[in-house]
């Protein structure tokens, strides 16, 4: 079965959305916890300055906004309202349009993103995704959903071994067909360069001078 796989946030997405749905869940939820918002700011200075890693500044501005514990029945609410809201006003025109013309022509469609595997599974769903990959989230008593990591942030070379993973799980190494993958973001060179047809979609400079380098496809979606 030949592949589709698509970034999510930039790439189908017209804006990131990891901080939008912690602020989403925080002003329906617990208006209170925005008094932490200063907290969330010095919190991305210490990534800029490397202070911390990726996955632990998710880690934190999760524990601020939406809290250490949260259970399913409060959650999924959250999530849900999210994804509609995404779906509706924060989705590339190309998107859709690359999306139906690969399920046209029996794709399989996966997304492989660095955000919460969580909500944007939700939004995958809304889309006529197939599969999701994810940046994956502990689970503690009840399924209560936590604000730690389960494994690895789903970014760089830790995309491209959780793609691998994923083909690996599926019963798909060596049997699955051509492979398409789009991306806006240079951070996703390891998945472009195993990839046999590269998609660079809106790229910013970085990914524009690679994909030009290395003679990929450029599509602007909108």
């Amino acid at each position: 079965m030949d592949l589709a796989i698509y970034d999510m946030d930039r790439t189908v997405t017209r804006r990131a959305t990891f901080t939008p749905f912690l602020l989403h869940c925080a002003t329906r939820r617990a208006p209170w916890r925005l008094v932490f918002l200063p907290l969330v700011i010095l919190s991305m200075l210490a990534y800029t300055a490397k202070l911390i890693t990726r996955g632990r500044l998710k880690e934190i501005n999760h524990a601020l906004l939406l809290g250490r514990s949260i259970g399913p029945a409060d959650l999924k609410p959250l999530v849900d309202s999210f994804a509609e809201r995404q779906v509706a006003t924060n989705i590339r025109p190309g998107a859709r349009t690359a999306i139906a013309r690969d399920k046209a022509e029996g794709r399989r469609i996966v997304m492989a993103t660095a955000s919460y595997r969580f909500y944007a599974a939700a939004i995958a769903e809304r889309l006529g995704f197939d599969d999701v990959i994810g940046t994956g989230s502990m689970l503690g008593l009840d399924q209560a959903l936590l604000a730690r990591i389960d494994g690895e942030n789903c970014y760089g070379e830790a995309k491209l071994r959780m793609v691998a993973d994923w083909v690996e799980k599926s019963g798909l190494t060596g049997r699955h067909g051509h492979v398409r993958f789009y991306s806006d973001h240079a951070s996703d060179a390891p998945v472009f360069r195993w990839s046999d047809e590269p998609v660079a979609v809106n790229p910013h400079g970085p990914l524009r001078e690679l994909a030009t380098r290395s003679g990929w496809t450029i599509e602007d979606w909108g």
